[in-house]
């Protein structure tokens, strides 16, 4: 199929300087053909940056990156609108936001003003500035990253922010034999030898062909039942919100036509949960004293759940 051939090559690309992590790479690009956002959440040093980088140099389309640091203004994210005495009139200077890739890197370090300029930018795909409304350019995606282990002068975000990013992705440390090869191509800045390799209609015409893929209503049930047992679990404070029910569709599908299927198996939709769900759950206060993890939680939960038959 012609759509998980162009996916590949994405990947592959990608993979030249991301050594090791190629499942995390398919969730960035499974979230970019479901006009998704990525949460990237890891300690300092592991890729995460140069991640994202090397994905806005494989796709043929403008990228912007903001260092988020407490002095952001929204208004460097969203544009602001100044008075031109030559023209007499009021003039729209574009914010980081009108691009199609944007890279918000430590995103945990701004003021929640700040974050929260994101929120409807993320949502609806357009920034509103002095009552006046500007679509952003298509595709459009928000990587950003944070260090979850830095508490001074960050700033956590809010449940509903969490709720817009379509994918949490956490990359981990290399094994030894991934951590040996990058120290054999270290003389080499592989990421700048990186180039194009699909254009903005390509992405475009995969996202519209990730909706006609097919899901039986026992795949609809199965998410439902995955998403109500979030609800009525006893280490769940916060279970998942209808629009995470929707992402998990979306990235079921997205999955299926990776693999070269125009239809959804539950595999599928196992695959995507972690990821998908994880970050969209509160766990009980005394839970997290625990260890427990969210994405351990989600596994347990699937693990309690039939899986539908026939299909």
């Amino acid at each position: 199929m012609q759509y998980r051939e162009i996916l590949k090559k994405i990947i592959d690309n990608v993979e030249k300087v991301i050594i090791g992590k190629r499942h995390c790479i398919e969730l960035m690009v499974i979230a970019l053909i479901c006009e998704g956002h990525v949460l990237i959440e890891d300690v300092p040093g592991v890729g995460k940056t140069t991640m994202i980088s090397a994905l806005a140099k494989s796709l043929n389309l403008d990228f912007k990156r903001v260092q988020f640091t407490p002095d952001v203004m929204p208004s460097d994210i969203t544009g602001l609108t100044i008075f031109d005495q030559r023209k007499n009139e009021f003039v729209f200077y574009p914010g980081s936001v009108m691009t199609n890739i944007l890279l918000a890197d430590e995103i945990n370090r701004t003021s929640p003003k700040t974050q929260s300029s994101l929120l409807e930018v993320m949502q609806e795909k357009q920034v509103t500035v002095d009552g006046n409304t500007y679509e952003l350019p298509k595709p459009f995606m928000v990587l950003a990253t944070q260090n979850p282990v830095e508490y001074v002068g960050t700033y956590p975000l809010p449940e509903a922010q969490l709720d817009r990013f379509f994918m949490k992705i956490r990359i981990g440390y290399p094994k030894p034999e991934e951590e040996m090869q990058m120290l054999s191509n270290f003389h080499e800045n592989l990421i700048h030898q990186l180039t194009p390799v699909v254009n903005a209609e390509s992405i475009l015409d995969i996202q519209k062909h990730v909706l006609e893929v097919t899901a039986d209503e026992l795949i609809n049930k199965y998410i439902i039942d995955i998403i109500s047992a979030t609800r009525n679990h006893n280490s769940i404070l916060l279970g998942v919100s209808p629009r995470g029910s929707l992402a998990l569709l979306r990235a079921a599908k997205a999955w299926a036509l990776y693999q070269g299927r125009d239809y959804v198996i539950p595999d599928d939709v196992k695959v995507m949960a972690v990821p998908v769900l994880s970050h969209r759950i509160i766990l009980q206060p005394e839970i997290g004293f625990k260890g427990s993890d969210s994405g351990e939680i989600i596994i347990s939960i699937m693990n309690g759940i039939d899986v539908p038959n026939g299909l």
